[in-house]
């Protein structure tokens, strides 16, 4: 529209053929570039969205594993088991908060690891079994505790806000161009405004794409909320001691 407006502006020697070759292949150059920067962040965006969510599908088999590791202690295990179910339940309200939980609350998941770490460490294996169980128990644990640092390492957005802000005055350039030779009628603004909002969608998706734990397209909880469930509020009893030894043996 801005474009219209300045074509009425203008006088028409101002509009000649010759200033339209030129605006058109100066706007082609734009429009290379600007379609250049969007594939790059939008495979930027994608490539975080993708690391994340592998990142999460980790978390969720490592809970699960160690999980199976605490089998082998039976009883002995229930703290450790609570513990676990507790970092668990923590996990996933840290990745995703509540509307009305403040970001800067969400870190404290550190004391479970901790909790959990020191809880395996205690245990005191009777056998070979149990050794190797609570040595991988541990690691384990390490493990969980280095990928949840590393999700809580890479902050809330990888993509600068200057090259977002570049990205649409060059699309808005692009887009005065346009009107500028645009004769005056409901088709053209019609296209123009199909187009625009197209382009928009584009800059949306990238944007959902660096928050993947908020907005539209986000990563789902499931891998972390199975396991949650798959648990449930177990209680080691004497049976399951038994069944552990027979497995053991």
């Amino acid at each position: 529209m801005l474009g219209m407006y300045l074509r009425t502006a203008l006088p028409d020697r101002q509009l000649s053929p010759e200033t339209k070759d030129s605006v058109r292949l100066g706007m082609g150059l734009v429009a290379t570039m600007t379609a250049l920067l969007l594939g790059l962040l939008v495979a930027s965006a994608k490539g975080l969205y993708d690391a994340r969510r592998k990142e999460v599908v980790h978390l969720g088999g490592s809970l699960d594993f160690l999980d199976h590791l605490l089998e082998f202690y039976g009883p002995e295990a229930a703290e450790a088991g609570e513990l676990l179910r507790d970092l668990n339940e923590s996990l996933i309200k840290q990745l995703w908060p509540e509307k009305q939980v403040r970001k800067a609350e969400t870190n404290l998941v550190h004391s479970p690891f901790r909790a959990l770490y020191t809880s395996i460490s205690k245990l005191a294996p009777d056998n070979d079994v149990q050794r190797a169980a609570k040595a991988e128990a541990l690691a384990t644990t390490e493990d969980l505790s280095k990928t949840h640092l590393l999700l809580y390492a890479m902050g809330d957005t990888s993509i600068a806000t200057p090259v977002l802000v570049i990205v649409i005055l060059w699309l808005a350039t692009i887009f005065i161009s346009f009107g500028l030779f645009a004769p005056m009628n409901w088709t053209a603004v019609g296209s123009m405004f199909i187009a625009a909002l197209s382009v928009s969608s584009a800059i949306f998706l990238i944007m959902d794409l660096d928050l993947p734990f908020e907005g539209v397209v986000q990563i789902s909880d499931a891998p972390l909320r199975n396991v949650l469930n798959r648990r449930g509020p177990r209680k080691f009893s004497p049976i399951d001691s038994v069944e552990v030894t027979e497995r053991m043996h």
